[in-house]
């Protein structure tokens, strides 16, 4: 085997920008939760020798660095997880019964960690020989022919099949057994999609803008770059061994629309697109990322690329991570803790001589993000750029979906558009392409009157949930439901004069996001009234996205479940301008 350093691909030429260009220009800096990491700090020089070494083809451990190593270190290096694909392992211990793999530790911490680099989560706790199977999907595209495979594979599990849209643009599928598991694999390959290095200690699906290329008001189309990244990441889906031992979880985003729908400031890597010096590039943020301990939004890096450096980038900095990062406690190992311990500019030194030519321009004031944006509504029926033709938003409840759903998608799509869906990072789906004089036909339909609406409530529009309890086994409550239930119930008390973003995550690993809604729910266990304890909900308040992007903070701690709904009322009325339906009855 050898190393995918000698991986090439080519560059598709980038798109230009809009020829309507904003008037404004400003630099867009993120905010922060503490103070920002210095831009200089004093490291030894033995700091800087890289942690890991290829041996075999992969990237390992040195045995200098394995002291105080976290239990997933030690799994990383007793067996290559990526072999379970790269050498067909997999063939092997899908033919082996759950006893079996339980008896003997290598084999058990297949199923519960190694599979994760194949997409494959085991649901223990709750559904004990079960998976979840997490896609790479760039950019949110996905095709009928996809969403139909996708389907099928689903039906066949029953009640324990169903599909979720995530909150990166993503397809994961529920119920998965771990015979079926070669033949899911052969046939996603069959109609172009991998669950390859999506979970674990891998770069998750690249985000991108979710109207990309029929967007009228784009900067620039995202698809090429996020598709660029994620063959490379996973070396045209056949595993990309450079990559896939990093020390922790690490996103990317390209932002290509004044919206931010990509939400770069929490993502490890962000593209801003700019200009500098008659080029077309990107400015980058790094180091944004939630978890249970500290989360922080992404912070200037104070260097520009070119479009067409927007590989080599991304690779200098996965090297500066894998070669550097924490790998001791989990809770200190994203990229932001190598940051803060290197300084903004160490740490930009250690990406620029990662550089092809060892070099990194610094920062572009050409930003092209306007900040005066007013972040559009993608809900409902919109003109593309493309003369003639439209796209159509759909609501999809907590982004749950179930294999009929996906059939009659996959359907629509192809009667009234390209057969192509897209998905955003708010669990929702795009029908684009229609004919403009097909649009009323498709909002007849049964479909969108009776299960995805395309003109949601003004609450429902903003709701999302991860997981929860129902499948994870991290998760402390159960989210989806409950956020529908109470979202409902609060809708029936209060109205109120804009969309507001409720976001409901089952832990402390807020999948959910949380501190970025502006009403947020994080599951944990309180008293009830007798003292003993049920599921409640720590509730945050005032997070933003955009440009003036910030985290949300805890508004009140410990709330019983079963007491949310006039919790969530009052901060309605007080907060966000809400108006008591009893009181808006009785002005009428």
């Amino acid at each position: 085997m050898t190393s995918s350093s000698s991986f090439s691909l080519t560059f598709t030429a980038p798109l230009l920008p809009s020829s309507s260009k904003p008037t404004k220009r400003s630099v867009l800096v993120a905010a922060q939760t503490t103070a920002p990491a210095e831009s200089t700090a004093s490291v030894d020089t033995d700091r800087l020798e890289p942690r890991v070494e290829l041996k075999d083809g992969f990237f390992i451990l040195k045995e200098k660095f394995r002291k105080g190593i976290n239990p997933q270190e030690k799994v990383k290096i007793e067996s290559e997880p990526m072999k379970l694909f790269m050498e067909n392992g997999i063939e092997e211990l899908a033919k082996k019964s759950m006893e079996e793999i339980d008896s003997e530790k290598s084999s058990k911490d297949d199923i519960d960690v190694r599979l994760k680099w194949l997409g494959l989560f085991h649901r223990r706790k709750h559904q004990y020989g079960k998976f979840m199977m997490r896609l790479k999907l760039p950019n949110g595209v996905t095709t009928s022919a996809q969403t139909r495979y996708l389907a099928s594979v689903i039906r066949k599990y029953g009640e324990d099949g169903c599909a979720d849209v995530t909150t990166r643009q993503n397809w994961q599928i529920r119920g998965v057994v771990l015979p079926d598991v070669p033949e899911i694999l052969k046939g996603l390959a069959s109609v172009g999609l991998t669950s390859l290095q999506s979970g674990m200690d891998n770069v998750r699906n690249p985000v991108g803008n979710p109207i990309a290329g029929i967007d009228p008001e784009e900067i620039v189309d995202t698809r090429p770059y996020t598709n660029l990244l994620s063959q490379f990441i996973t070396a045209n889906a056949q595993g990309n061994p450079d990559f896939t031992n990093l020390p922790r979880k690490w996103n990317v985003c390209v932002v290509g629309t004044h919206d931010l729908y990509e939400h770069p400031h929490i993502n490890d890597l962000a593209y801003m697109p700019a200009n500098k010096d008659g080029r077309f590039g990107f400015n980058l943020l790094v180091g944004g990322f939630f978890s249970p301990k500290r989360c922080e939004e992404a912070i200037p890096l104070d260097a520009w690329v070119p479009a067409d450096d927007v590989l080599p980038l991304c690779k200098a900095v996965l090297e500066a991570y894998r070669d550097l990062g924490f790998r001791g406690n989990r809770q200190k190992t994203r990229m932001m803790w190598l940051i803060d311990e290197l300084g903004v500019e160490g740490f930009r030194a250690e990406v620029e001589k990662r550089m092809p030519n060892g070099k990194l321009e610094r920062g572009s004031s050409e930003d092209l993000v306007n900040k005066q944006w007013e972040r559009r509504d993608y809900f409902g029926v919109h003109p593309q750029k493309q003369e003639g033709l439209s796209f159509i938003g759909l609501h999809v409840p907590v982004g749950r979906l179930q294999a009929d759903d996906m059939d009659e998608l996959a359907r629509l799509a192809d009667t009234y558009g390209s057969g192509e869906l897209r998905l955003t990072v708010e669990q929702n789906i795009i029908i684009p392409n229609v004919d403009s004089s097909k649009t009323e036909a498709l909002l007849q339909e049964p479909f969108l009157k009776n299960r995805f609406s395309p003109e949601p409530s003004i609450l429902m529009k903003g709701l999302v949930a991860c997981t929860g309890n129902q499948f994870c086994g991290q998760a402390i409550i159960e989210t989806k439901l409950r956020a529908l239930k109470v979202t409902e119930e609060v809708e029936r008390l209060v109205s109120v004069p804009r969309p507001i973003r409720m976001h409901w995550t089952g832990c402390p690993n807020t999948c959910g996001q949380v501190q970025v809604a502006d009403i947020g729910f994080m599951g944990c266990l309180t008293r009830g009234e007798e003292g003993k304890p049920v599921e409640g909900a720590d509730v945050y308040v005032g997070g933003r996205i955009g440009s003036d992007s910030h985290i949300g903070e805890i508004y009140k701690k410990g709330v019983r479940v079963t007491d949310l709904v006039p919790v969530v009322a009052e901060i309605l009325i007080k907060e966000f301008g809400a108006v008591p339906r009893e009181r808006e009855e009785n002005e009428d």
